[in-house]
Parts: structure tokens; sequence; C-alpha cells
């Protein structure tokens, strides 16, 4: 079996292992920094790629949560990076946004808006998907599409109830404003992932690790 293959097996690795794999090298201690300078790069790229995505932006008549990309991003980041990175890369996010970074969604920043536990939801949503797809979670359709109902329940979970206390509004007063109008758009992202993650798997079996 090919080490592509072996490696679409074994749910312990994620696309990122594969995608970007370390290199080999004579001793341990340059390894190790190898793999320390590419995890790093991809917490990064994965914070960064959620900024990205924030600014593809359609406001909401009556909710002060616009449609974004950036739920779909942080849950894409947790699942290819796993749940160490991708919940560093999302740490990393809100923590410059806090900082005054203006790369939450619409080009805001800081922790006042009252979509803001959104972004704390991604945190753990990050994790949860990560450690999901570890297990093989988004090899196949029907379990990406699981991975991605859980990533996102928890989103809501934590940004619903923050948004009900944040602007004042009864819990159904959330739901309405700050789930309801989102499921549509979360249907389409989990098909799109449904579509993309086990597609990418695919490949790497076909044609290795090397790309």
């Amino acid at each position: 079996m090919s080490t592509a293959s072996a490696a679409t097996v074994h749910p312990g690795t994620v696309l990122a292992d594969v995608i970007f794999p370390a290199r080999r090298a004579a001793s341990s201690v340059p390894a190790a920094r190898q793999v320390l300078a590419r995890d790093a790069a991809l917490v990064v790229g994965g914070a960064a790629l959620t900024g990205l995505a924030a600014q593809l932006s359609v406001p909401v008549p009556g909710s002060p949560v616009p449609v974004t990309g950036q739920t779909f991003a942080a849950l894409l980041v947790g699942t290819s990076l796993g749940a160490r990175r991708g919940f560093l890369s999302l740490a990393l996010y809100t923590l410059l946004g806090m900082a005054g970074l203006p790369w939450f969604a619409e080009g805001s920043s800081g922790a006042a808006m009252p979509s803001f536990g959104y972004v704390l939801g991604m945190l753990l949503a990050s994790a949860a998907v990560g450690t999901l797809a570890r297990r093989g979670g988004d090899r196949g359709v029907l379990r990406t599409a699981g991975t991605m109902a859980v990533g996102s329940a928890i989103i809501y979970a934590v940004g619903v109830p923050y948004l009900a206390l944040a602007a004042d509004m009864s819990l159904s007063q959330a739901v309405a404003a700050g789930l309801t109008p989102f499921l549509i758009g979360d249907a389409l992202k989990a098909a799109l992932a449904m579509g993309a993650l086990p597609t990418a798997w695919k490949l790497i079996g076909r044609r290795g690790p090397s790309f």
C-alpha cells in the first residue's frame, strides 16, 4: 500500500498532515523545528483564511448578525488542520480581532458586537470538528455532513445565547434573529463541504501526498 493510500485509511491523519507533510531530517531537533514551523504557518494561514472569509458578508434584515463565509471557513480550518491547530488558528483570529484588527464580519473588531458569541463558538467548534476529522469524520459524505452539523450546532449554542444577552433579546427573539435566517445557508455550506472534503481525500489517495 502506498503512503498516500495509508494516509487515507488511518483516521489519525487530517488533510493538512498529508498535503503539507513535515520533511524528514537527519536528527530529531531539526525535524521538530520543521514541524513547529509548518504548524505555525498553518495556524496563521487558518486565521487569515477565516478573516478573509468573514469579509464575504451579506446583512440580514432585522438581525445584527450578517451572513458570512466566516463560519464555513472556521469549520473548514478545524477539519483540515485538526483540533489543536484549528483551535489555535481560531484563537489567533479571535485575539487579533479583539485587539483591533478589523477582520471580523463586515470589517469589525473588538468584543462589544452582539455577534461576538459566534466567534467564541467557532473556537470550540474548530476543536470539535478537528477531533472528529482525526476519527475519519471528513472521509465520506454522510460523515462530513455529521461533522459540519456538530460544528454548526456548537457555534449556535454559544452565539445565540450571547446574542440574547448582548442585544437584550428574549431567547426566542435571538433564535429568530440569529439562527433561523441562517439555516438554508448552513445547509448549502454543508453540501459544499460534503463534496469538497471527501473529494480531497480521494484525490490524495490517487495522486499521493505531494501537491
